[in-house]
């Protein structure tokens, strides 16, 4: 399905999908409001079977919009790799189905990437209920710190990705996002750490641009699988880090691991790594967290 055209985007949005049309209605809603008008949408569709493709339809008059589908993989990593591949704009915004944008969105964002960015990123409203008017939560994104190779695996920087607009030259330079299966559901964070071997210029918008939908199922919820993954990201670029930075980055996993394993109920487990958080050296923020979080778990 193809619609009305934008003959020379400034952004192409790639909106990874899978049975989500109900969603998917919120979210292009809120790109025919973006008070940036040459922008072009590929919703990267991952073989769904629900009423997605007519959802999308229903936006031709208002979006340069094409609707792609193909078999189902299994995760956004593929969908997002087309959108990047059929993209026509200099810039890529990512947006997940589930999640949508305030009015000035784009327009913000290309503003600071045409002043110089090469990756932009904002805070996220976090919505419950979809009768919600007040939002006073949020997903808080983190201000950029250098080295950012080294604050991503040390610190654990806040990046949402349906914040992130960037520039598709960086993307391309990567060979595209990791179709690891190993990695669903923090592709994007590894992403944001390849991007980081090349450029320094990730910029923090003050304002909170977006909201991030809790509503329904998340790839990313807490899970032992997920702290498989985490494992799995970081076995990747450790080494690459001077043996200080290894310790912190060490401590950090093992602080993560152990909060994931609290929220799953793996009592054991979560003592286990808190503990072995405690041991390296982490960062002061991180290391009362870690000790408050191993006291709740033993005392009654």
């Amino acid at each position: 399905m193809v619609s009305k055209v934008c003959a020379n985007p400034r952004v192409t949005v790639v909106i990874p999908t899978y049975n989500r049309a109900d969603d998917l209605r919120r979210c292009l809603d809120s790109l025919a409001l973006q008070t940036l008008d040459n922008f072009e949408v590929l919703v990267c569709d991952d073989g769904s079977t629900d009423h997605s493709a007519s959802v999308a339809d229903e936006f031709s008059g208002r979006l340069s919009l094409r609707f792609d589908t193909a078999d189902n993989f299994g995760g956004p990593a593929r969908p997002r790799n087309r959108g990047v591949s059929g993209a026509r704009a200099p810039y890529i915004a990512f947006l997940d189905s589930d999640d949508w944008w305030t009015p000035a969105k784009l327009e913000k964002s290309v503003a600071a990437l045409d002043a110089g960015a090469d990756l932009v990123y904002h805070d996220l409203f976090i919505v419950r209920d979809t009768a919600q008017t007040v939002f006073s939560e949020r997903i808080v994104s983190t201000q950029p710190k250098h080295p950012m190779f080294k604050a991503l695996l040390c610190t654990g920087m806040s990046v949402p990705n349906s914040s992130v607009v960037v520039r598709r030259a960086l993307i391309e330079q990567l060979g595209g996002i990791t179709e690891n299966r190993e990695l669903i559901s923090v592709e994007d964070y590894d992403t944001w750490v390849r991007i980081s071997r090349l450029t320094e210029r990730f910029v923090r918008l003050p304002e909170c641009l977006g909201y991030y939908w809790l509503g329904g199922g998340n790839i990313s919820a807490a899970s032992p699988k997920q702290i498989s993954r985490i494992r799995t990201l970081y076995a990747q670029y450790i080494d690459e880090l001077p043996l200080a930075d290894r310790r912190r980055a060490e401590g950090f996993l093992a602080y993560r691991s152990g909060r994931i394993a609290q929220m799953v109920g793996d009592v054991t487990g979560a003592r286990r790594s808190l503990l072995r958080a405690l041991v390296q050296p982490l960062d002061l923020s991180y290391r009362l967290k870690a000790a408050y979080f191993l006291a709740r778990s033993i005392l009654p």
